[in-house]
């Protein structure tokens, strides 16, 4: 890998196959972009992974929101060990509670379900109430391997200042950044240290449209050149 991580959203093999020609690092497989990523089938995963070599970090996430009923959650629990045997690396989860904090107990029963294969936590932390909270909470939990966030509920743009000071704080090798994420906004978040970029639309047409390997190529070359 070279010195940035790229990720790019993949819904299925043709996607991953794309990915990893136009030189990205890892996957995060899901399935219903539209509702912002869900939980895919094991068998896309397995099949993936017949095709290509590329990390896959598998999202669990039951529904659109950012909470998870404990019947979810029981349901996530035996995705995560069919999604592992089928060769998931990792996985992408995270919760809020009714009060918009994050729900550390939804979260650590998923931890450990899917202990020990490491974990993203997704953008739920940037629709919390309390980010800066959110954020401290998150940071504290095992196996964690990074965050997926824009900064802010918008996009990037928006959050820059926030992902700054998160990155001034020591924080920057835990930062995924994605959502909204464009490339003239790639060169200020490198100098701020972080060094893992996530992609989904900017690498396709819609997400109707397949990944297309020149897309993720470019986005490649702004990493590697920022």
């Amino acid at each position: 890998m070279t010195g940035s991580l790229l990720e790019v959203i993949a819904l299925d093999v043709r996607d991953a196959v794309a990915a990893e020609k136009g030189g990205a690092d890892r996957l995060e497989i899901v399935s219903e972009p539209a509702a912002g990523g869900l939980t895919p089938a094991p068998e896309t995963v397995a099949a993936i992974a017949k095709e290509s070599a590329l990390p896959q970090l598998v999202m669990l996430r039951p529904n659109s929101g950012y909470t998870a009923t404990p019947e979810e959650l029981a349901a996530l629990e035996r995705d995560a060990r069919a999604l592992a045997d089928a060769g998931a690396a990792g996985f992408v989860f995270g919760f809020l509670d009714e009060a918009g904090a994050v729900d550390l107990a939804a979260t650590e029963t998923l931890i450990h379900a899917v202990s020990p294969l490491p974990w993203t936590f997704h953008r739920a932390v940037d629709q919390a109430a309390d980010v800066q909270a959110a954020w401290r909470a998150v940071r504290l939990l095992p196996n964690l391997a990074t965050v997926l966030t824009s900064g802010h509920p918008s996009g990037i743009a928006a959050g820059l200042p926030v992902l700054r000071s998160r990155a001034e704080a020591g924080d920057a090798p835990l930062i995924l950044a994605g959502g909204g994420l464009a490339p003239h906004l790639v060169p200020p978040l490198i100098d701020y240290g972080v060094r893992a970029f996530h992609v989904g639309s900017p690498v396709r047409e819609s997400w109707s449209q397949p990944v297309e390997v020149d897309r993720v190529r470019r986005w490649r070359e702004i990493v590697d050149a920022a």
